[in-house]
C-alpha cells in the first residue's frame, strides 16, 4: 500500500458522475385518414362526386401500426352524423357515412406498389341509389390514401365492389 506524501491527502477514487438518462422521444400518435361524405355540398369542402356530394377526409388515431386495416377499420366503425362535424366556417354540418348501416369487416389487404387490394366480409346495406357512389368513393379513397396507391380493388364477400353494389 503506498504511503501518502507529507501534506497530501491519500488519493481516493471519485465516484463516476451519474449517466445521463436516455433521451426519450414522445411517441407521435399515428393517424390515418378515412373519407366521409358531405351531402349535397357540391364540392365546396372536398372532391365533388355522385349526387352533388363532397368527399372529405377525416383523420383519426390509428391503434394498429399497419395503416390499411387501421384506415378501413376507422371508416367501417365510423357512424357519421354525431361526433363527426364537417369542415368549413359556415353552419355546422355533419359528415355522412354511407357504410354506417353495413356490417362489414376488414379481412385482409395488400399493396403491390401501385394497387391496393382490400377484402371485406359481411352485409352491405345501402340507404338508396346515391349510396352506391358514396360507398365506392369512401372505400376506394380511404384504401388509396392509407398506402399511397394509385388505384384500389375492393372485394366484398369475394365479389368485386361494383358487383356487390349492384341493386337488381
Amino acid at each position: 500500500m503506498p504511503v501518502p506524501e507529507a501534506g497530501r491527502a491519500p488519493a481516493t477514487q471519485a465516484p463516476a458522475p451519474p449517466a445521463p438518462a436516455p433521451a426519450t422521444i414522445p411517441a407521435v400518435p399515428r393517424t390515418v385518414t378515412a373519407y366521409y361524405v358531405l351531402l349535397d355540398d357540391g364540392g365546396s369542402n372536398g372532391v365533388r362526386f355522385g349526387c352533388n356530394d363532397s368527399l372529405v377526409g377525416m383523420d383519426s388515431a390509428a391503434p394498429d401500426s399497419d395503416p390499411l386495416p387501421a384506415a378501413i377499420g376507422a371508416l367501417l366503425q365510423g357512424t357519421g352524423g354525431a361526433g363527426m362535424p364537417g369542415p368549413g366556417a359556415g353552419p355546422a354540418r355533419e359528415m355522412y357515412n354511407a357504410l354506417a348501416d353495413s356490417g362489414l369487416k376488414f379481412l385482409s389487404g395488400s399493396f403491390d406498389g401501385t394497387t391496393v387490394t382490400v377484402y371485406l366480409a359481411g352485409a352491405l346495406s345501402l340507404g338508396g341509389v346515391c349510396d352506391i357512389p358514396r360507398v365506392e368513393a369512401q372505400l376506394t379513397q380511404t384504401a388509396v390514401a392509407a398506402v399511397g396507391a394509385i388505384r384500389a380493388e375492393i372485394y366484398v364477400n369475394g365479389q368485386p365492389l361494383k358487383e356487390a353494389l349492384r341493386q337488381d
